[in-house]
């Protein structure tokens, strides 16, 4: 993904919401080593906000006091929540400004949009506010990191279609939770053209220590890696992501996190099936529970290579892959039977070990891949 300057980000950001403490204070000096870890790994983006406590202030000492404005990107957030009047809401900017000593941001973003505060922002005329001063040269991208459905995002993205990102809530085990929305979500961004900023990939620390059952699928699979590269690596892979933030607390952390990001590789076919058990396990899954038998395509009329249709489906259901679930498809069916070849004999459902619809699963493949 190429940011808007023109060369490739990283995938990695440092969220700092979670910094490490030294008593009741930030500990500014693990900061600055983990700052200078971050940078000497050419990892560049850093993620705060107004209402982050002591965020803004230690991202100036440990951040832009010692390095060169060029060499980093800061975002930072407005929040019209805590505001009790629109000058004071406004206010938030230029004391950002000032709390960091940055001189302008290259990501701002309305903080936190979701249904009972949007209308808000619109009252208190802040993305008009924001837009002047990214014209002003204060802000080089402008976006908006939300906690809501689908309907009302893209609401905000139809109303507001200048905005440059979206910063969103995804995770391997929310992907389908019908309160956290994350994949429906992200397909609505992708589908107003709008890059990505992806927040608590870990689930708030809880993937980096999963079920039982979750961490022996990933640990027959790849022993080596953390089980928090799992859920950055799977929100890092999605098409269209800007970077994934992780809020690291302390430098083990930050190590860990930079030795499987600083050349990263997106999910392979073999950890996309893994993640895809893993959803299955935590529930909220729609993948195709496929087990790759082939007892169904022995006697198909039509010659559909039903498994390996399903296995694409799912790179797009479970993972989010729709570019490679498409050159998957059309590798599979190459000399073979298309998804809408399917004549409804249902000679697959007979035999289907474990009972699936499939010729359901083949018409929903025909709308979403083969259509």
């Amino acid at each position: 993904m190429s940011d808007y300057f023109g060369k490739q980000t990283p995938k990695l950001g440092f969220g700092l919401m979670r910094l490490p403490r030294k008593g009741l204070a930030t500990d500014i000096e693990q900061v600055k080593q983990m700052v200078d870890l971050f940078l000497e790994n050419g990892f560049t983006y850093f993620d705060t906000a107004y209402v982050y406590l002591g965020s803004e202030a230690a991202a100036k000492k440990a951040l832009v006091d010692r390095h060169p404005r060029e060499s980093f990107t800061l975002a930072t957030k407005l929040n019209a929540m805590i505001a009790p009047t629109e000058n004071a809401a406004k206010k938030q900017f230029f004391t950002s400004l000032k709390r960091t000593g940055a001189s302008y941001f290259d990501y701002y973003l309305l903080h936190s949009l979701m249904e009972n505060n949007y209308a808000k922002y619109e009252r208190f005329h802040l993305w008009d506010f924001a837009r002047e001063q990214k014209e002003k040269g204060l802000i080089r991208h402008l976006g908006f990191s939300f906690h809501a459905g689908p309907e009302l995002l893209d609401q905000l993205l139809t109303e507001h279609p200048d905005v440059d990102f979206v910063q969103l809530q995804i995770n391997y085990a929310d992907w389908e939770n019908p309160s956290v929305h994350s994949k429906a979500n992200y397909e609505v961004a992708r589908k107003h053209g709008k890059s990505i900023v992806v927040m608590e990939p870990v689930k708030g620390g809880n993937l980096a220590n999963p079920p039982d059952e979750v961490k022996k699928l990933m640990k027959s699979c790849r022993p080596e890696m953390s089980y928090a590269s799992w859920a950055i690596r799977f929100a890092a892979s999605l098409d269209g992501m800007i970077t994934v933030l992780s809020g690291m607390s302390n430098t083990k952390q930050m190590q860990d996190n930079i030795s499987y990001m600083k050349d990263f590789q997106p999910l392979t076919e073999e950890e996309q099936k893994i993640i895809q058990q893993a959803q299955r396990i935590l529930g909220n899954s729609s993948t195709i529970p496929c087990t790759s038998c082939h007892y169904c395509t022995k006697g198909c009329p039509k010659n559909i290579p039903i498994p390996e249709i399903f296995a694409a489906m799912n790179q797009k259901l479970g993972n989010g892959q729709a570019e490679q679930a498409a050159a998957s498809y059309r590798q599979a069916v190459e000399k073979k039977g298309a998804a809408d070849d399917c004549i409804h004999c249902r000679q697959c459902e007979k035999v289907c070990p474990q009972h699936l619809p499939v010729t359901q699963y083949l018409d929903q493949c025909k709308k979403i891949i083969d259509g």
